[in-house]
């Protein structure tokens, strides 16, 4: 299937897609900040820079897009044009995230993923669910867990 839009409007597009203060990191941002958690946010000095730090129970958050870190999910579609192109990329992309997940865990912090399917989209988990579990994964032990539209899922 080919592109709906011109190569100039794909482009214009594709530029303006941020990596940092999305809408579904800013919904968890406000609601944590709002039960009275208190995080730094994208510290240089960590490993893939974590969305959100939380010092004061040594853990991080990420909250990936389900098609930059190719979640399988509803919300993920391949495109049509330059399949290999786009498999080589996200493929590099899923490889560095596991580097960096290790890279954080030997340093002692526990993580948390949070993805984009969970927050917008037709399968959203309701927002005060979502910012509620998220909360007790902070209170919890849990080293490694993952938060999409099917829950959350400890490693």
């Amino acid at each position: 299937m080919a592109d709906v839009h011109s190569p100039e409007v794909r482009s214009k597009n594709m530029r303006a897609i941020r990596g940092r203060d999305t809408k579904p990191e800013l919904i968890i941002r406000k609601g944590l900040h709002h039960l009275g958690f208190r995080y730094r946010i994208s510290p240089p000095e960590l490993p893939g820079k974590p969305d959100l730090y939380f010092p004061k129970f040594r853990a991080v958050i990420f909250v990936h897009g389900c098609f930059w870190h190719a979640h399988r999910c509803y919300m993920f579609h391949l495109p049509a044009t330059r399949r290999e192109f786009w498999k080589e990329k996200l493929n590099k992309s899923v490889q560095r995230d596991q580097k960096v997940i290790q890279a954080l865990l030997r340093k002692g912090l526990r993580v948390l993923v949070v993805w984009e399917c969970s927050v917008k989209g037709k399968k959203k988990i309701k927002r005060e669910l979502l910012i509620d579990g998220i909360a007790r994964w902070l209170y919890s032990e849990n080293v490694l867990s993952e938060y999409d539209v099917n829950g959350l899922w400890n490693y």
